[in-house]
């Protein structure tokens, strides 16, 4: 068999490399746009560093400097007390951070060496100042003890000893016999407990009243009696319904004005007598 004649013109036209083909772009990828408000890494590195230079020169200057220091302590709301005693009482460091000034301790600190305060504020006056606002005890009943009186809040609390008795303050007589027919009432209510009920008594009392009473005298919880400056008397019983006791008590003296003994301890049915 002869062999296979070599291609044709058409196929040797064909079998050619052609003309090349044109390459195709490569797609690119849409560029997303930055979110409003967020910065770019580098404003974020920037902003970082400057807020940790702000922070430490911050701590400095409130803990290290010299111009947040504790230079001055005052006081205010002083009565019986000296403003000398109360600072030095407070102890509070000069030339220490203000910042650092523990006031809650100050406060325990006063109201422990002092206890004729009642309460105390410890402000920081930027930049060099600490105030101390004191609220004193008021007395409102006296114990006579020995030839010093020993002063009474309203709260009930003995807060201190003085030489000379406050004027227009009433003296606390505790008239409790444990052997007697007080005893019962004692050993149910302590000493504590009845000087509070006097202290109650006291709040309860009309101010025309209040101002000429000269003592209180508790037998019992609900056998309290006040001695006013002229001699009479008025029986008050307990602390209890103290202000219907008061408007009995003010209408009884206004309708009997030359009574010298007067009862509210049954506010419903007070009594009065001249001797």
């Amino acid at each position: 068999m002869a062999g296979r004649a070599g291609p044709t013109t058409a196929e040797r036209r064909g079998a050619g490399p052609g003309p090349a083909r044109p390459s195709r772009p490569r797609p690119r990828l849409p560029r997303l746009p930055r979110l409003p408000g967020v910065p770019r890494p580098r404003t974020l590195i920037v902003v970082t560093a400057a807020l940790a230079v702000l922070v430490g020169g911050g701590t400095w200057v409130v803990y290290g400097s010299p111009w947040l220091r504790v230079e001055r302590v005052t006081t205010s709301g002083t009565m019986a007390l000296k403003p000398g005693e109360v600072r030095d009482a407070a102890g509070v460091p000069l030339g220490g951070p203000l910042i650092s000034v523990d006031s809650g301790a100050i406060e325990e600190r006063l109201r422990r060496k002092l206890p004729r305060i009642d309460s105390v504020a410890v402000i920081r006056s930027w930049p060099h100042e600490i105030s101390l606002k004191v609220t004193e005890r008021t007395p409102v009943l006296l114990v006579k003890k020995g030839g010093k009186f020993i002063e009474v809040d309203a709260k009930g609390v003995r807060f201190a000893t003085v030489d000379k008795a406050p004027r227009d303050t009433p003296l606390l007589e505790m008239a409790t016999d444990p052997d007697g027919s007080a005893g019962a009432s004692l050993r149910r209510f302590d000493a504590e407990r009845l000087r509070r009920e006097a202290v109650r008594v006291v709040a309860a009392l009309p101010g025309a009243v209040a101002a000429d009473t000269l003592a209180v005298k508790v037998r019992s919880y609900d056998s309290i009696s006040l001695r006013l400056r002229d001699g009479r008397t008025v029986l008050w019983g307990s602390g209890e319904k103290g202000r219907a006791k008061a408007e009995a008590l003010t209408a009884l003296m206004k309708a009997v004005p030359k009574a010298r003994h007067f009862d509210v301890s049954v506010p419903t049915a007070p009594a009065s007598s001249a001797s």
